[in-house]
């Protein structure tokens, strides 16, 4: 089955939707990134293992939260390397997150590799609750 998902993959140029794993993300993909929320915020982990945090730029407008940076890998002087998986280069990644979050409250830090940044949802989007006399 692998092997007849590779085969359309390399016919339809590599754009396929599905892939072999629900962990799997599309070739060239990164960093990995997962979203979460609550009533009060949404919160976006960045997994960006060997990056200094001090490189990346992260923006938000609206809705659309935007992390971009550059990752180096040293290579060894005259070596051959036969195959390379890590990611290096420039990257970016936009989301586009919930209507109501403000982009005034963003805040992001920096902790073992992983960028945790947190955008609060506007005080007119949160429920309330309304008291009956």
């Amino acid at each position: 089955m692998r092997r007849l998902e590779q085969e359309l993959d390399e016919l339809l140029g590599g754009g396929t939707s599905w892939s072999s794993s629900i962990r799997s993300l599309p070739p060239g993909t990164f960093p990995a990134i997962n979203v979460g929320s609550t009533d009060d915020q949404v919160t976006v982990y960045v997994f960006a293992p060997g990056i200094d945090p001090k490189s990346l730029d992260i923006q938000m407008q609206q809705n659309l939260l935007s992390i971009s940076g550059q990752r180096e890998e040293a290579s060894e002087q005259g070596a051959t390397y036969y195959r390379q998986e890590r990611f290096r280069g420039e990257f970016r990644r936009v989301l586009t997150l919930p209507e109501d979050v403000d982009p005034d409250k963003v805040e992001a830090k920096y902790r073992d590799g992983i960028v945790e940044v947190t955008v609060k949802r506007r005080e007119s989007a949160k429920p309330r609750q309304i008291a009956v006399h």
